[in-house]
């Protein structure tokens, strides 16, 4: 990601009710009284980079591993319950709490082990005001990393991943990326092969060193930034930044 000590004005309380973001804020005060680094994750930090709000009821906090323990005890302190007596979940990589209806995630690992939550992926997060106060999102490297990995027959998150390429690909910090998927390569050539059929106008701002070390087919000069007849095979409703109007993603 490009540094910058800009901070974004994030668009979070007018995308919620006002009930569902005054749960969200009892979480983060008790959270933030801990002194605890945290970072936001899943729809919020999607919303920054993108644009695009998908409620999803619940809000995803990524915090360091060690730190797992004295979070959850301040959402309980807070009101939160455990939602494990409702729902048992995977407790390796997630504590889920809840409160009201609402639910707030900590994270500290991905779901399926590839990697921790670490000191780097703070350092690589972007500053996001809400009101007067000043949080942190989780980068657009770690969240597409994060977010890859995401297949399952009742999900899958390659669409989120789509999007943020569209909306920051070009500024991505690629080395970064590239060193973050390791020996996963495949997985990453798959996506931007994928991605270069949707948006082939797109990855020829990539750098060509990345364009040549995947093997993308190299765009023509008339390239469409994205290929809306290929976009609407994978989904006909209105699912792409591209094709929306309504977005205002923050300007890395």
């Amino acid at each position: 990601m490009m540094q910058t000590t800009q901070v974004a004005q994030a668009i979070w309380p007018q995308l919620v009710s006002s009930e569902e973001w005054n749960i969200y804020q009892t979480a983060l005060d008790a959270v933030r009284a801990t002194n605890v680094p945290f970072m936001f994750g899943g729809a919020f930090s999607l919303a920054t980079y993108t644009g695009i709000w998908r409620d999803t009821k619940d809000l995803d906090l990524l915090i360091l591993p060690e730190h797992q323990e004295v979070v959850a005890d301040a959402l309980i302190s807070a009101g939160f319950k455990d939602y494990y007596e409702t729902l048992s979940y995977d407790r390796g990589w997630i504590y889920r709490s809840f409160r009201d209806g609402y639910i707030v995630d900590l994270i500290w690992r991905m779901a399926n082990r590839r990697a921790d939550v670490d000191q780097s992926w703070f350092e690589n997060a972007l500053p996001v005001a809400v009101g007067e106060q000043v949080y942190h999102v989780v980068g657009p490297e770690e969240l597409l990393w994060h977010k890859v990995y995401v297949m399952q027959r009742e999900r899958c998150d390659w669409p989120d991943v789509f999007n943020l390429l569209y909306s920051v690909g070009p500024r991505l910090d690629w080395k970064r990326v590239v060193t973050r998927f390791g020996k996963d390569g495949a997985l990453l050539n798959g996506l931007l092969n994928l991605f270069n059929w949707l948006c082939p106008g797109r990855v020829a701002e990539f750098p060509e060193w990345l364009r040549k070390q995947f093997h993308l087919k190299e765009p023509k000069k008339d390239a469409v930034i994205a290929d809306e007849a290929n976009v609407k095979f994978l989904d006909s409703r209105p699912w792409f930044a591209a094709f929306r109007s309504d977005l205002n993603p923050v300007n890395l």
